[in-house]
């Protein structure tokens, strides 16, 4: 990863040292701060055709202008992600404000602006087109859409960008999976007037998927009833399982199984008894929910809770 700070720069040169860092880690742009201080940090990395950048600031104008886009490529979709405070995106004929959560996409063949405001955290991710355009050509119909915070695909590209963004350690092949998982995501986001059954193979994947993770809570979560809000039939279901290695049975047992190990080892889930855990993800039998925790993770879900709790005890006694 590349890292950009103004913290080490003298106060009288940090916007211009900022405009370069900027430029060199997005693209060609023409940025304006208000008079008075100015502070910004960023994280950048590319892998292939893909930019990511994580990004803090004080407040601060951006234009792309069409001198500045002869001087980068203009092939590709900029998928911005609101983390704090929020950002005014203009683009051919539509503004859009930008809320924590929400995301962006922006089509970079057209010019743009944005005002940022003070103490906004972003994401900025750059993908070819072609990855997107494949799976959702009717985003090439508007320059600029917003998505907003709150639907499961939203979400579930959200944590995506995220880790993508943060996580130092993963591999370009580990990205280029993330990122075809964003830009379905993304697809399937943006897709509100097109029926699930009518959507290509992979989006049919993501949106079954979405649809199990957001019920896994729902002890009666059975594949008529995927199969009916994707307007498809059971055989369909089954045989788009099959296609990522999985069973539907596999599938929702494994996410249970994650979701009950995370909150077993949530300090803020300390005081809830296992068995409200385990019927908080679904499972309607502690037999079963016992032994298929211990085939998973090697150990009870109560040795599992205490691991925890004695390395956190351990530390506190060092």
């Amino acid at each position: 990863m590349a890292e950009w700070s103004t913290d080490a720069v003298k106060p009288h040169e940090r916007f211009s040292y900022w405009r370069e860092a900027v430029c060199r880690s997005i693209f060609n742009l023409t940025i304006e701060a208000r008079p008075g201080p100015f502070a910004a940090r960023m994280t950048s990395r590319s892998s292939g055709a893909l930019r990511i950048a994580l990004g803090e600031s004080t407040g601060y104008s951006l234009v792309r202008s069409p001198r500045d886009m002869n001087d980068g490529a203009s092939d590709h979709y900029s998928v911005y992600l609101q983390l704090r405070n929020k950002t005014e995106i203009s683009q051919r004929g539509a503004t859009f404000i930008f809320q924590p959560n929400d995301i962006a996409i922006s089509d970079l063949q057209f010019p743009f602006s944005a005002k940022i405001a003070d103490g906004g955290r972003r994401i900025t991710t750059v993908i070819p087109c072609e990855l997107i355009d494949r799976r959702a050509p009717w985003l090439r119909q508007t320059a600029l859409r917003r998505l907003a915070a709150g639907s499961p695909y939203v979400d579930l590209a959200r944590r995506h960008l995220v880790t993508m963004a943060q996580d130092r350690t993963m591999t370009d092949s580990a990205i280029a999976l993330l990122t075809e998982n964003v830009c379905n995501l993304l697809a399937l986001a943006s897709a509100s007037e097109i029926a699930p059954a009518r959507m290509q193979p992979e989006l049919q994947i993501e949106a079954m998927l979405a649809f199990c993770r957001q019920h896994l809570h729902d002890a009666e979560l059975a594949p008529q009833r995927v199969a009916d809000h994707l307007g498809v039939s059971v055989r369909t279901l089954h045989l788009r399982f099959k296609q990522i290695g999985h069973s539907f049975g596999r599938f929702v047992l494994e996410e249970r199984l994650k979701a009950c190990s995370a909150a077993l080892r949530d300090p803020f889930q300390r005081d809830a008894n296992i068995s409200d855990i385990a019927y908080r993800w679904g499972f309607n039998d502690l037999s079963h929910f016992n032994r298929s925790f211990r085939a998973r993770f090697g150990r009870t879900p109560a040795e599992w809770r205490n691991e925890r709790d004695d390395a956190e005890s351990g530390m506190r006694s060092s």
